[in-house]
């Protein structure tokens, strides 16, 4: 009896695989042989969804007791395809939605693991499945190092710290710095293959202890090295012009430019920049701007300040005279005596709304002229403190009685903070220092500067549709809770960011861009230009390159990520060819800080899917005979050279970029990347060096610096190296903290 109740027990057992399914749900469902892409050959002859089933008998169970209780209750979902996002809720002048109370909250990882079918997230409350933790404890054990579901429960810092070769909380620093995500997508395998590693080799080695038993080679690698070095002198000479290394003068010249350039540049100013950062009241800037012209001598040096700030930035997309023009110089002398005058002993013309806008234009001109661009993360330390000392986090309703114009200028400032906040944390990699529990202050009115003055006691606001001088600030604000919580996620010290997150948030961000783009199409007769499309797509799309960096990387070895590379590769091709503008084209071609860290991160995944789609070709046999799906991303990394070489023209000295992205074009040329010879790349580095020389030449020339070419240099001396060869191998190799003129 007690045999027949076992044989019984064992026959009701549900039976395990003893190997995992590889192969598609439709290549399975046809009996078909799958060749295991994402997604497979016989998936897009036939025109129908590729999907993938993890699978794991723990899971599997589970799975089966799941539809036992809900059966029909699922819905048909896919990995490679980002969840729905999740809406937010409230009126438009409300505070934004935080994460915590449902504006961005994260996919459990259940419901994108377990199954080609999504389960209801009620069944996680209820019990019926496992929670995350006990999820991935299940997952963990009876992984092998090349089972594909590995990524799916490791977080995003886990894999980079595994593809860097650190261990534990091991941890790499730029120089003296943490690493920024751009840095880390230099990890991909296909950016430490030998020709690259060689090609740098010849340019940083001694070229008088080179060996080859080719003379014509080691000549060659003797001028590139003495081109190299006559390329870093001539930089050092230009950057010696700044005004932080020859502080002479204690009463900084703080003159305006003529009334006709100063007039079109504060146009320019209102234009473009004040439409996403708002900073002023329209009307009462040209008052006070006004006064300058009319009594200069007696107008306050912080009033000065902001008017010359704003002459500034207007300059960076309307000054066409180049880095090394009379204005230019003026604009580096003016941000330095701006940062000077907020650093100095804190009195009481600093800590108002005046104080709080001149620290705002100060952030916002370092980054695109590149005065500590990459450093703007400490100084908002002391904005936000000096925003929430004066109360700013606090809505007007809150204190005591103000007009409604000036309530509507603190709503207005405090959120152009936030915004620099978040933005200046993903590119420092540092957290924001602020969440949603910290600020009450409602978003500003939906209205033009003109419908509001001092005598203003009642505002009646326009429809969400409509476009005014604030819908640009507002469609920032109401993706800013997705976008604060991926930078909590990203930049937290103990924050685990797992893919299902990743495709939560990404979908928030993608709906975000497309919000943008039917507004802009909603409201073009209205007025709207193509540099606020640009800038505001700008701001929210970047968003995606570090939340997919890791996976990203991945993709190549793990298929389950192939949307990461997809997506980093779409927002590489969009900052590369955004809508035509000549303003935003030149403010890309010149700005520093997060204009350039968007290049970087455009760089990255652009030539990193042109490798591994050139190596994919090589490794199936059809990178001869089928060229054309390479050809579009090659003119990519074509217009991307350009771009480097016309921003050398406008001021930066990093020299090595172009140079990489030539060799890259070399490599994806070449049939097989082993025959490339030393002589070639070398030629390739020669050539790059010698167009590079002759731009920074003819600047120095303009400025008519002394001979640049005085002293010795070797090697272990010039800025940012490290030794004859950076064996990291990351970006800080490629695209060095050189900065700009």
């Amino acid at each position: 009896m007690t045999e027949c109740i076992g044989m019984e027990s064992r026959e009701e057992e549900p039976r395990r695989r003893r190997r995992p399914a590889l192969s598609c749900l439709a290549c399975r469902r046809r009996k078909l042989k799958c060749d295991r892409a994402t997604p497979c050959a016989r998936c897009i002859e036939a025109k129908v969804s590729c999907t993938y089933r993890v699978h794991n008998s723990n899971i599997a169970a589970s799975l089966v007791r799941t539809r036992d209780v809900n059966e029909g209750s699922a819905t048909s979902d896919t990995l490679g395809t980002p969840p729905t996002p999740i809406a937010s809720r409230g009126p438009s002048r409300n505070i934004p939605t935080s994460p915590s109370r449902g504006g961005c909250a994260a996919t459990p990882i259940a419901s994108h693991v377990v199954s080609e079918n999504s389960i209801n997230q009620n069944e996680i409350t209820r019990g019926i499945l496992p929670d995350r933790g006990n999820l991935q404890q299940q997952l963990r054990p009876s992984e092998e190092p090349s089972d594909p579901t590995r990524g799916l429960v490791e977080t995003g810092r886990q894999i980079l710290t595994r593809q860097a070769g650190l261990r534990g909380s091991k941890i790499r620093l730029k120089k003296t710095r943490m690493l920024r995500w751009s840095d880390w997508m230099s990890h991909a395998p296909e950016f430490q293959t030998i020709p690259l590693y060689k090609s740098f080799q010849l340019v940083y080695e001694d070229g008088a202890g080179f060996s080859s038993q080719n003379a014509e080679l080691r000549a060659l690698v003797l001028e590139v090295e003495d081109l190299y070095k006559k390329c870093k002198r001539v930089a050092r000479a230009l950057k010696a012009n700044r005004p932080s290394r020859s502080l002479s003068s204690t009463r900084p010249d703080l003159e305006p430019p003529s009334r006709e350039i100063a007039d079109r540049m504060v146009d320019i100013y209102f234009q473009c920049f004040e439409s996403a950062h708002r900073i002023f009241h329209q009307p009462s800037f040209r008052t006070e701007y006004e006064k300058l012209w009319a009594d200069s001598e007696s107008m306050p040096i912080g009033q000065r300040l902001k008017i010359l700030l704003v002459i500034a930035i207007g300059s960076s997309v309307g000054d066409e005279g180049g880095p090394d023009s009379e204005l230019r110089g003026k604009v580096q002398r003016w941000i330095y005596t701006a940062q000077a005058w907020l650093s100095g002993p804190l009195e009481k013309d600093r800590l108002n709304i005046q104080g709080l806008q001149i620290h705002c234009l100060a952030m916002i001109a370092r980054q695109i002229f590149s005065v500590g661009g990459d450093l703007v993360w400490m100084s908002m330390g002391s904005l936000i403190h000096r925003a929430m000392q004066i109360g700013l986090h606090r809505d007007p309703k809150h204190l005591p009685t103000m007009s409604l114009l000036e309530a509507e200028i603190r709503r207005r400032l405090w959120y152009t903070i936030l915004e620099l906040i978040v933005q200046s944390s993903l590119d420092s990699a540092m957290p924001p220092r602020i969440s949603f529990d910290d600020f009450d202050t409602e978003s500003p009115a939906n209205c033009d500067d003109g419908e509001i003055d001092e005598s203003t006691t009642s505002l009646s606001e326009h429809s969400s549709g409509r476009f005014t001088a604030t819908s640009i600030q507002l469609l920032l604000i109401k993706y800013l809770p997705c976008r604060l919580r991926t930078i909590q996620l990203l930049n937290g010290l103990h924050s685990e960011l797992a893919y299902p997150d990743v495709l939560a948030l990404s979908a928030e961000i993608m709906s975000a861009c497309q919000a943008c783009s039917k507004f802009v199409a909603a409201n073009r007769q209205a007025g709207i230009t193509a540099f606020q499309r640009n800038m505001c797509d700008f701001l929210v799309r970047r968003f995606l390159f570090p939340l997919h960096c890791p996976f990203a990387i991945e993709a190549r070895s793990n298929h389950l990520f192939h949307y990461s590379r997809t997506v980093s590769l779409e927002g590489g091709l969009a900052f590369m060819s955004p809508e035509p503008d000549a303003y935003f084209s030149r403010l890309i071609a010149t700005g520093d800080g997060m204009y350039r860290e968007g290049f970087r991160c455009a760089i990255s995944a652009i030539t990193l899917e042109l490798l591994v789609q050139a190596q994919s070709q090589r490794d199936d046999g059809t990178f001869q005979t089928n060229k054309r799906r390479l050809e579009f991303l090659k003119q990519a990394v074509i217009d991307i050279i350009a771009l480097s070489w016309e921003r050398i023209r406008q001021g930066e000295t990093n020299i090595k970029g172009p140079m990489f992205l030539d060799l890259v074009l070399a490599m994806v040329n070449a049939p097989d990347l082993h025959e490339m010879c030393e002589l070639e790349m070398a030629k390739i580095a020669r050539d790059s060096l010698v167009l590079c020389h002759d731009i920074l030449d003819t600047r120095a020339k303009a400025l008519s610096l002394s001979s640049p070419y005085d002293g010795s240099m070797t090697s272990s001396s010039l800025d940012g190296d490290q030794g004859p060869f950076d064996l990291d191998f990351n970006f800080d190799f490629f695209f060095p903290n050189e900065g700009y003129m």
